[in-house]
């Protein structure tokens, strides 16, 4: 856990040094700068790695299902991106920041390649730290792979933001089919968007944490993941509710988003701490001082 806290001790010495303004908010920045305590291995390229597929058709006896008859059966409705949500790729700062999140994309593929890692789940210590925007555009990222294949899901049932990040529509969907309302064709979204799926919050419901606990959340991981090459699920902040811990036990890896100059040390590592034996695998630091950030890259976004 070393170099995680050393990126936690940074986020604190910006936020020390960078005291917010009296009276109103610093424009929002962000940079994804990811720091793993895994080791990677220089054996073999991780932009190589290739996962085989499941092959297996669906049917009411069956725990997967095939990419293809997911995206025939499920819906396909218009997608219209919010762009305040989705980092710029245009001009030079644009190909400084798609260079960071292909880092982070690398990353999680070197990773991928030493151990089991497909289901990655993407959270913070508090609300307002960016984690929708840095799951957004990960997945942006890695989808412009044409042969990679990714299901994002909204499983923040409490502040959803992520279908307005796609511009999808939020209902049918988590909640629904977790309240035995709707199946995983009806919830699962696919829109022109080459290989991306998504799955929205769904209605909003009183008992979040019961549903997300509930054995119908594991099963529908269970049944979708063989078709894609990575499920990544963006959850409520960890220190405010128990409903990231117990997504965790269900993934892979752990994604941990700091606000550099907004989170004190205390509160992250109190919040990451949580994750020590859930395969906290990184800690990604979002709207880093430019004058601290020994390179790292720049643009306006807006946070979560």
């Amino acid at each position: 856990m070393s170099r995680i806290h050393e990126a936690l001790k940074r986020a604190e010495q910006e936020k020390a040094a960078n005291p917010r303004p009296a009276g109103g908010e610093q424009a929002p920045r962000a940079t994804a700068t990811p720091v793993y305590d895994q080791p990677v291995s220089s054996k073999r390229s991780a932009e190589e790695v290739v996962r085989p597929r499941q092959t297996e058709r669906f049917d009411e006896h069956s725990t997967t299902l095939r990419y293809e008859d997911l995206v025939a059966r499920c819906t396909h409705p218009e997608w219209k991106a919010d762009s305040t949500l989705r980092a710029s790729l245009a001009g030079e700062s644009g190909r400084v920041v798609g260079e960071r999140f292909r880092t982070l994309r690398s990353r999680l593929y070197q990773i991928a390649g030493m151990r089991s890692l497909r289901r990655v789940l993407i959270t913070s210590s508090t609300q307002g730290e960016g984690k929708t925007f840095i799951a957004t555009n990960l997945v942006r990222s890695i989808i412009r792979q044409a042969d990679k294949r990714v299901l994002l899901i909204d499983a923040d049932l409490r502040a959803p933001r992520l279908h307005t990040a796609l511009g999808a529509p939020s209902t049918l969907g988590l909640s629904d089919y977790l309240r035995g309302e709707a199946d995983e064709y009806r919830i699962v979204q696919n829109s022109e968007t080459p290989n991306l799926c998504f799955i929205p919050c769904g209605t909003r419901v009183s008992n979040p944490s019961e549903l997300l606990l509930s054995e119908r959340m594991r099963v529908l991981l269970d049944t979708v993941t063989p078709a894609f090459d990575w499920v990544i699920l963006d959850s409520p902040p960890s220190l405010p509710v128990h409903d990231a811990s117990s997504l965790a036990d269900l993934c892979d890896g752990v994604l941990f988003v700091v606000r550099a100059g907004e989170t004190s040390y205390e509160v992250a590592k109190k919040a990451a701490s949580e994750f020590r034996d859930k395969n906290l695998i990184g800690v990604v630091m979002n709207q880093v001082d430019k004058s601290q950030s020994r390179g790292d890259y720049y643009y306006n976004a807006e946070k979560k």
